[in-house]
């Protein structure tokens, strides 16, 4: 296949994955939560613990704007700062129980949706799926 038309397979790829992630979540999200707070804790609890500037560029946020999310979600208690042992000039972040709590709940939601969205598909169809979902994560985000 012509690498030209694998890139424009992968870029339609993904903006499908934009788009399916943000129907599935509009929803289930927090109202005391805004878009950006959502996403930040979704990337800490699928990565963490993390660090502001691992937050700041993945969000693609400057590190104050970062910064000031971070202390909002720490006033709402959903995550907190652990500071290293051996260098107490490095922090990382990590969901707090309340925060672990919510986001598990939200990602229960998700996943009652993700399994409705594959309710017919065949047992082969499956293994297909997931399949090149680990060829994916194995060739293209490692």
């Amino acid at each position: 296949m012509e690498n030209n038309v694998l890139f424009q397979k992968f870029v339609s790829f993904t903006a499908a994955v934009h788009q399916v992630t943000h129907e599935m979540t509009k929803d289930v999200r927090s109202e005391s939560l805004t878009p950006v707070q959502y996403k930040i804790l979704e990337y800490i609890s699928v990565s963490q613990p993390v660090t502001l500037s691992e937050i700041s560029d993945c969000m693609h946020m400057s590190m104050p704007n970062t910064s000031r999310e971070l202390r909002k979600l720490s006033e709402k208690q959903l995550c907190e700062k652990i500071t290293d042992t051996e260098d107490r000039r490095k922090q990382s972040i990590r969901l707090s129980k309340e925060g672990s709590a919510m986001m598990g709940d939200i990602f229960q939601q998700v996943e009652s949706q993700f399994v409705q969205k594959i309710g017919n598909v065949t047992e082969a169809d499956l293994k297909e799926i997931e399949h090149a979902l680990d060829v994916l994560m194995r060739r293209v985000f490692y």
